[in-house]
Parts: structure tokens; C-alpha cells; sequence
């Protein structure tokens, strides 16, 4: 009896199971034709997608660049010859390594002359220098910073900064003139400006009271100008003057005279293309 309920309801599984292989079997030709849409789609998204990632690797994909090969901005000509570099690190410039801070801000490429008044190279080099500096590119910043290699180099320093602070407040009216004026004082006329004293006179003449200069001389911005520029030096390395340093990174001597400025040139527009 139990061998008979149990191939009973074993035939009533299996026709369970027939009934619904039938349902799938008449429902099937349509479900292939779905399959068949779906399948056909599918294969077109997949074209597509495939068009699409192969448009991406194209524009993505490029070979490494020469070490020497100017970097290209996006927004640049990329149909342009990359650019060759004339002059080469180690034989006309030395990289810093890092990067050192500059006077102003990121905004600009800083080229900064590095100098002091007492020296005969950097007078010969000042008609040149302020000739370039006329006709820099609007996207490049030239500043100058005095070297402080003993106490009357400090004291020079301190003589720039003091005229600086003073152009800024309107209270020196040609401070072109007046700097090329340092420069005469020392190496023209012998008067190497060793005291305060000596140095108020000279701001005396071009305009400045003895109240504008004292209080100019002995304030904040000053002493603070003088320590900035104090440490630019130690971390840009300065052995001897005049020398370039382009961006806190790049360090020229200027005793190369004749491709000095092409120098310069070259080395700003690397960093204007980064």
C-alpha cells in the first residue's frame, strides 16, 4: 500500500513538472524573441561602450615624455613641435633641490637678483639687468634681494629695504634713480655709506625728512624685510653675487654674461609651462 501512495505521488510530480516545462515551452517562442531584442540591444550598448572607452584611451594614452621635453598644457597647441631646450642644468644653471620659497606669492614667476651694492659686478651688471626688467613678460616678477655677507653688506641691506618701504609709502618719489644713486655713492665717489648717518644724508637729498627716514629706518617692516631676505640667502645657497635665482628653483650665475638673459628667458618659460 505504501509502495502504491508513494508512485502515486511520484506521477503527480512528474506531471506537475511536464505542465510546467509545457507552459515554458509554449511561452518560449516569445521569450526568445525577447531575448533576441534584448540580446540585439545589448550588443548595441556594447558597441557603443566599447566606441566610447576606445575614444578615451586614445585621448588619455600618451608615451613618456624626454626628461628635456617641455611639459604642454591642455590648453595648449598640442599639434605645436615640442619645444628643445638650449641650456642644460649642471653647465649653465644649478637646480635647488627642493624647491625654495620666493619674496611674492605663487601668482607670478619670480626671477630674483641676488646682489649687493659694494660690488663692482653687480653695478656693471645694472643697466643690462634694469633694460630686461623694462621688458619682462606681464606673468613674471622681478625683485631684488641684498646679500648680507658682513656687517656694512647688513647695513646696505638695511639701506634697500629702507627704500623700499619708503616707495611703497609715497615718500620716495624715483627710487630707480635713487638706487642707481647707491651704487654711484660707492663705486664713483668713494663714499661707501658705512653709517646710518652717512646714509640719511643721501636719503636727505632725494627728498626724504630726517623724521620719514629715522622712523622708516628703525621699523618692523624693515627689520622684518631684512630678516626675510637674510634667509632667502642661506636657503638659496649664496656663495657670490650677482646671482639669478629663478622661481626658488633654479640658480644662475650671472658671470656668464653673454647668455645670461637667455638664460633667464629659458627658465621662466619652462616654469610658465608647468
Amino acid at each position: 500500500m505504501k509502495h502504491l501512495i508513494w508512485i502515486s505521488a511520484m506521477l503527480f510530480a512528474f506531471a506537475g513538472c511536464s505542465q510546467e516545462e509545457q507552459a515554458a515551452s509554449r511561452s518560449q517562442p516569445a521569450a526568445i524573441e525577447e531575448q533576441s531584442a534584448e540580446v540585439a540591444a545589448e550588443d548595441v550598448v556594447e558597441e557603443s561602450a566599447s566606441d566610447a572607452v576606445l575614444e578615451v584611451v586614445e585621448e588619455s594614452a600618451a608615451e613618456e615624455e624626454p626628461e628635456d621635453t617641455a611639459i604642454v598644457l591642455a590648453h595648449a597647441d598640442v599639434t605645436d613641435t615640442p619645444r628643445t631646450w638650449k641650456f642644460r642644468e649642471g653647465q649653465h644653471y644649478e637646480r635647488m633641490v627642493p624647491t625654495q620659497p620666493t619674496v611674492g606669492g605663487a601668482g607670478k614667476i619670480e626671477v630674483a637678483e641676488v646682489f649687493m651694492y659694494g660690488c663692482p659686478h653687480c653695478y656693471s651688471l645694472e643697466a643690462s639687468i634694469n633694460a630686461w626688467a623694462e621688458n619682462v613678460d606681464p606673468g613674471v616678477r622681478f625683485v631684488r634681494i641684498p646679500a648680507v655677507f658682513n656687517s656694512l653688506a647688513k647695513l646696505h641691506a638695511q639701506l634697500y629695504y629702507t627704500q623700499e618701504a619708503l616707495e611703497r609709502n609715497g615718500v620716495l618719489d624715483n627710487p630707480a634713480n635713487f638706487h642707481a644713486a647707491v651704487f654711484r655713492e660707492f663705486h664713483d665717489r668713494n663714499n661707501q655709506l658705512a653709517s646710518e648717518a652717512a646714509i640719511q644724508k643721501l636719503f636727505e637729498r632725494y627728498g626724504v625728512s630726517a623724521d620719514d627716514f629715522s622712523r622708516t629706518w628703525n621699523s618692523f617692516e624693515v627689520d622684518q624685510a631684512l630678516r626675510i631676505g637674510g634667509d632667502l640667502s642661506r636657503r638659496y645657497n649664496i656663495t657670490a653675487v650677482p646671482t639669478i635665482i629663478v622661481n626658488g628653483k633654479y640658480r644662475i650665475s650671472a658671470g656668464d654674461r653673454a647668455n645670461l638673459f637667455d638664460i633667464i628667458d629659458e627658465l621662466t618659460a619652462r616654469e610658465g609651462l608647468r
